[in-house]
């Protein structure tokens, strides 16, 4: 059990049964009355994010997360498969659960899993990927007196900005949590 008055960034706890993260909180000690725990806490499941004052005496449980380094292995058409790197169990996954992680995910690559009671709730690809450009246009010479970008379609269907230079066959870096291209690998 964890109190509210024990609230930190990143803590998880549950509330009826559903798991959440806390997101901000401040202790707030008013010249009247007692104080309390301002916190805002987002649900890990559903992504739903509340505000709420708690007393610092209310207890909750604390929510067990656990997190998983697994393979991508392939996609069947309906189901994405991950191997667990350790047990080599394999677990099917929808395609709302892989979201927007499958476009930075290539084959035998390597993906942070999140589980709360045996259930996945989150996919996450590294940080930083390196990936083939399928299809973009061709850059114009000279047109290169700002900023400016061009789509290019990678190898696992995602689409990105990219600087002028790059050609189809460049294998660029990529930051997962942005969508932003990088560099030339």
């Amino acid at each position: 059990m964890i109190s509210a008055g024990d609230f930190r960034k990143g803590i998880t706890f549950e509330i009826n049964g559903q798991p959440y993260v806390v997101l901000d909180f401040q202790h707030v000690k008013p010249g009247k009355g007692a104080a309390f725990v301002r916190t805002k806490y987002k649900n890990i499941v559903t992504g739903s994010i509340r505000e709420e004052a708690f007393n610092p005496n209310d207890k909750f449980p604390r929510a067990h997360i656990e997190t998983k380094e697994m393979q991508y292995l392939y996609n069947d058409g309906e189901l994405y498969y991950f191997m667990d790197n350790e047990t080599y169990e394999q677990i099917p996954l929808t395609e709302d659960q892989v979201e927007d992680a499958i476009k930075y995910i290539k084959e035998n690559d390597n993906a942070t899993l999140k589980f709360y009671k045996g259930k996945c709730f989150q996919v996450a690809p590294p940080n930083f990927v390196e990936l083939v450009v399928s299809e973009t246009e061709p850059g114009v010479k000279g047109d290169t007196a700002t900023n400016v970008t061009k789509r290019a379609v990678l190898e696992t269907g995602a689409e990105v900005q990219v600087p002028l230079f790059v050609n189809e066959g460049d294998k660029i870096k990529i930051d997962t949590r942005t969508g932003e291209y990088l560099s030339r690998a």
